[in-house]
């Protein structure tokens, strides 16, 4: 199950930097590539908004 962004993303990049199989990608509000992430939580962890939950 792959992790997803919600509207509550202030794209501050502090996700970015945690990934670590690059499956966040840059935008308005982030988004996370379901193919790529490994569901490891990593990004969850880091985001202070609680922006990033398991789908």
């Amino acid at each position: 199950m792959a992790y997803k962004i919600s509207e509550d993303c202030t794209a501050c990049g502090t996700c970015i930097d945690e990934c670590p199989v690059g499956a966040i990608f840059p935008g308005d509000i982030y988004s996370i590539d379901p193919e790529m992430c490994t569901d490891c939580g990593t990004c969850a962890d880091a985001c202070p908004t609680g922006a990033i939950n398991p789908e």
